[in-house]
């Protein structure tokens, strides 16, 4: 059935309903191909506002309306269309964020079903630890291998403020697993350092206060990334670069983060977290299926390999307290100081 208006247009049933609701024809499913977008690296991501690399320009950008609801992180390889120039007042649109090699997360709590992406395609996690001033958080880079090794990143073990206290014990713990380290101080060159993350996307994360951006800023002079103290009475580190950041270094990239209080890892399997823990994971391999690994469990292989002294005792606590933290049975960031 059809109808004619006043000039004798002929209007269908189709255009009456889309009349009635106010609209216009349903828009085109044949989205633009932007065959001549420019690549680029997003750089920095501020309040929906992307700083991308594009040839050497610092270009910022906002995401075409196309791209929907997905995220755009920093470390993102992008398309870009519309003014590359740089100029200030200008702005480009990003209209397709390539596959990415590599994504990194975390979530708020071990309960938390909302992963956060923290970066895209790095290829090294530098987990930055203080020895003193925050005292070390060996739990917290426990987390952080886990991450790690889900992401497929290779991890660094940076080792901060070396002069306010000694780093035998945690190089006594991780040495041994195989995950390199560098122990630094603010006297020293971080010449070993530097050689580590050359020609390599390094992302540095570690808590509030322990040297992360201090760090960064030795490494890359006139950064000028922003540094705090650390709080004389619950010692915790004060929160002061607000976003995460991309910047050139040696043929490679470093990535500055935000300090977190904490590592959630909600978005990983609970079976998964052993991997984070190559001393224990040959071990586990000969416990019975859907063993839990913790105390309770009579035929645990962790537990017989604990009491003849074949497993460090302060390891295995800590993946059985990540263990239980993800299934909801135990606090385990509330009590990572402890």
């Amino acid at each position: 059935m059809s109808r004619t208006r006043g000039g004798g247009r002929h209007l269908d049933e189709d255009d009456i309903r889309v009349r009635a609701r106010g609209g216009s024809r349903p828009r085109t499913r044949n989205r633009p191909k932007h065959e001549n977008a420019v690549a680029g690296l997003v750089t920095n991501v501020d309040r929906g506002r992307y700083r991308c690399l594009v040839d050497g320009v610092a270009v910022v950008a906002m995401k075409a309306r196309e791209l929907g609801r997905g995220s755009i992180v920093v470390g993102d390889r992008v398309d870009l269309v519309g003014d590359l120039s740089g100029r200030p007042d200008t702005l480009a649109r990003v209209v397709r964020v390539r596959e990415r090699r590599s994504v990194l997360r975390r979530t708020a709590d071990d309960t938390d079903p909302v992963e956060r992406v923290i970066v895209a395609n790095a290829d090294q996690m530098a987990i930055v630890c203080a020895l003193a001033d925050p005292e070390p958080q060996p739990r917290f880079v426990d987390r952080c291998l886990v991450a790690a090794y889900d992401a497929g990143l290779d991890p660094l073990l940076c080792l901060t403020k070396a002069d306010l206290a000694a780093p035998d014990e945690l190089v006594r713990v991780y040495e041994p697993l195989g995950v390199p380290f560098e122990v630094l101080s603010p006297d020293g060159e971080p010449d070993g350092l530097r050689a580590r993350l050359a020609g390599r996307t390094s992302v540095f994360v570690g808590s509030s206060g322990v040297g992360k951006s201090t760090l960064v800023n030795r490494l890359i002079p006139g950064t000028d990334r922003a540094v705090g103290h650390v709080n004389a009475v619950t010692g915790r580190g004060r929160h002061t670069s607000t976003s995460a950041v991309a910047l050139p270094f040696e043929g490679g990239w470093l990535i500055d983060t935000p300090g977190v209080r904490s590592f959630g890892l909600a978005h990983i399997d609970p079976e998964d977290f052993v991997a984070g823990f190559p001393d224990i994971a040959d071990v586990a391999a000969e416990c019975p299926p859907g063993c839990s690994h913790q105390e309770d469990e009579p035929d645990c292989a962790i537990g017989a390999a604990l009491e003849q002294g074949r497993l460090d005792a302060d390891r295995v606590a800590s993946l059985r307290r990540l263990l239980a933290s993800r299934e909801g049975d135990l606090d385990d960031q509330s009590q990572e100081r402890s």
